[in-house]
């Protein structure tokens, strides 16, 4: 007897079970799992953890300018619009040096609506940087990791007051690294995405997901026409911002080494890279300057250097990086491969003269 309920209902239990299942997956599967009782839940995307950890760091600054007029004995108030990150507790901000310029007087204005006078403590414009400090402790500080390295298609959010509109987030990807073009600079390697930004944008904060510094919104790109682009925006990465700021609050400036040339990466058949896939053979000077270092021992544009200080270059960009944080003075080994042959050199750093504008 017992078998023979066995029999009956097993396969009556395994019909049910299917008969389940089949009901689950069909359309309406929320309608379905609310008739029969069962849990539903749907995990809601979304990157408000992030900006509340961000947020609060990314300030409003106005940059004040004053001319006057002496036929009409008048003055002209100019004001100018940007967004700064707090970077420490006791109120030094980093910024664009476009923001600040030409300002006679700076107000930092925080979301809670705190105000204060900042003052100017330097500027680098290779990077388009300055630090300003206010006179506050305990400020919200942006999170930071030195450790993060930013890669192509990440997600990033773009903080900051654009068009006076009040704290905005934007959101996109990091389209490239690594961009030199805009600025011509071997000092300079900035972040591109295509979060959106606009006037007033300019010094904010470039978060990632977990609202961890990423870099200092810096430019949007337009064409000499004055035509905008959209989708196309660029920072300066978070580690590159600090060493600058660092650097400004020990020295007040920015000293970098020069040796006269810029560099272009090749492979080991001397041709120029155009992708991230292909081993890097060393740098192809480019650009050398007649009275550099570089010339005065005797490099020569098209020369290979494949060893800077008996290390081989592997990420020219930090190669690059290196000689710049040299300290003037001192020399460095460069070893180069010129036609083939092999040689030598013994270079004297100099120090690199910052344009101001």
């Amino acid at each position: 007897m017992l078998q023979f309920i066995r029999f009956i209902l097993a396969p009556v239990i395994i019909g049910l079970g299917i008969a389940f299942l089949i009901l689950w997956l069909k359309p309406g599967l929320k309608e379905r799992a609310a008739s029969l009782n069962v849990p539903y839940t749907v995990q809601q995307m979304s990157f408000a953890n992030g900006v509340s950890r961000a947020a609060p760091a990314v300030v409003t600054i106005f940059s004040e300018s004053f001319s006057s007029v002496p036929r009409f004995k008048r003055q002209n108030r100019i004001q100018e619009l940007g967004s700064g990150v707090i970077m420490s507790a006791d109120g030094y901000i980093l910024t664009n040096y476009h923001v600040i310029n030409s300002a006679d007087q700076i107000i930092v204005l925080l979301p809670d609506g705190r105000q204060y006078y900042g003052i100017l403590i330097g500027f680098d414009t290779i990077t388009d940087l300055a630090v300003i400090k206010v006179e506050e402790n305990h400020l919200p500080v942006i999170p930071m990791d030195d450790n993060l390295l930013p890669r192509i298609g990440d997600v990033v959010l773009a903080i900051g007051n654009p068009l006076n509109l009040g704290q905005t987030i934007t959101q996109g990807i990091i389209s490239a690294t690594g961009k030199q073009a805009l600025t011509e600079s071997q000092y300079n390697s900035l972040l591109q995405t295509d979060a959106a930004v606009n006037v007033g944008n300019s010094g904010g904060a470039l978060v990632n997901s977990n609202g961890t510094l990423v870099g200092i919104t810096s430019a949007q790109f337009t064409t000499r026409y004055n035509i905008d682009i959209e989708g196309i925006s660029f920072a300066v990465p978070y580690r590159l911002a600090k060493d600058v700021m660092t650097k400004i609050i020990e020295d007040g400036r920015v000293i970098r080494g020069y040796l006269g040339f810029k560099g272009t990466a090749v492979d080991n058949k001397g041709q120029i890279i155009t992708d991230v896939y292909t081993p890097i053979m060393g740098l192809r000077i480019r650009d050398l300057d007649p009275l550099g270092p570089a010339w005065q021992v005797g490099m020569k544009d098209g020369d290979i250097v494949t060893k800077v200080a008996g290390k081989a270059i592997t990420n020219p960009q930090q190669t690059l990086r290196t000689i710049g944080n040299t300290e003037p003075g001192t020399v460095l080994e460069f070893e180069v491969n010129r036609n083939g042959q092999r040689l030598s050199f013994m270079v004297e750093v100099m120090e690199l003269e910052t344009p101001i504008y």
